[in-house]
């Protein structure tokens, strides 16, 4: 019985029949449904929305040359917050392996990773590698789909759509390489055009058929600019199946949601995703469905 609570915890974590601190730190960070774990969610939202702030502006030049130190010196304390977070996350996981390899949890480890890795690298020499690592910490923005319950919702959405997706961007690849090669064999005999070689020609067929069109690299022949249109034509259509693959996805695991969380009094279904008790006839939801 144990072993299967433990499957069905968020991150591997431990079953919620477990006593003492551990138990009530694990409640807290891993679970929504108190007034304990609701204000940890809201603190660590705005934490996580306060450092990434810190780092966009950190960005500025201007700013930087101005406020570099303060910038440096709340960095630090996100960092240590954000590492005692961490700490206590695999602290009060029964399987700490799993959490840690997840995903979630990498995107914790990341985020506290490159301003630690930066007190190692000091010179001129390693400044680049530096700002490439601290890039990582934006990772702080993924941090919050865990504390934003409709979150999961959409990335069931998005797991459900996956092989969808993956055969439509295929097949989106192979008539890209198609429509490449014979604008590389109309345009490729008039200089200036850019349509220099097959990749070239396929990266101005990616933007076009995307409806980007950055205009670097532009058909001159008749012939090419029928096919460019035909092109054109093409990408209104073909933008229009990931959206509806995608929303139709949604639909579904709304739907599944809304039936998880049915009244087992009166059957009545679509509660808030935060109620304990029925809208209806005031009956205990199952809440951990």
């Amino acid at each position: 019985m144990a072993d299967d609570e433990d499957k069905n915890s968020p991150d591997g974590a431990q079953p919620r029949t477990r006593s003492g601190l551990r138990e009530d730190v694990y409640h807290v960070i891993f679970h929504h449904d108190t007034e304990w774990a609701k204000r940890f969610d809201v603190i660590l939202l705005w934490l996580i929305g306060a450092s990434v702030l810190v780092i966009m502006l950190e960005s500025v030049h201007s700013l930087a040359s101005k406020y570099g130190f303060w910038f440096h010196v709340l960095e630090w304390i996100f960092t240590i917050l954000f590492t005692i977070e961490y700490a206590l996350r695999i602290w009060s996981v029964r399987r700490k392996r799993r959490y840690v390899l997840s995903f979630f949890g990498i995107v914790d480890f990341l985020s506290i990773l490159p301003t630690y890795i930066g007190l190692f690298y000091a010179g001129s020499q390693y400044v680049m590698m530096i700002r490439i690592l601290r890039l990582l910490r934006m990772f702080r923005v993924l941090k919050m789909a865990r504390h934003i319950g409709e979150a999961n919702v959409l990335l069931d959405a998005l797991r459900g759509s996956k092989t969808k997706i993956m055969v439509f961007v295929f097949g989106v690849l192979t008539l890209v390489c198609i429509e490449g090669t014979i604008m590389y064999l109309i345009e490729s005999r008039r200089e200036g055009t850019g349509f220099t070689s097959i990749p070239q020609s396929i990266y101005w067929g990616i933007v076009t058929i995307t409806t980007v069109g950055y205009g670097d690299i532009a058909p001159v022949t008749v012939l090419g600019k029928v096919m460019a249109s035909i092109i054109m034509l093409t990408g209104f259509a073909i933008i229009a199946v990931p959206t509806g693959i995608v929303t139709a996805e949604i639909g579904k695991q709304m739907k599944i949601e809304m039936d998880r969380r049915r009244c087992a009094g009166c059957g009545l279904a679509g509660h808030d995703p935060t109620a304990r008790f029925c809208k209806g006839c005031g009956h205990a939801l199952d809440v951990d469905g």
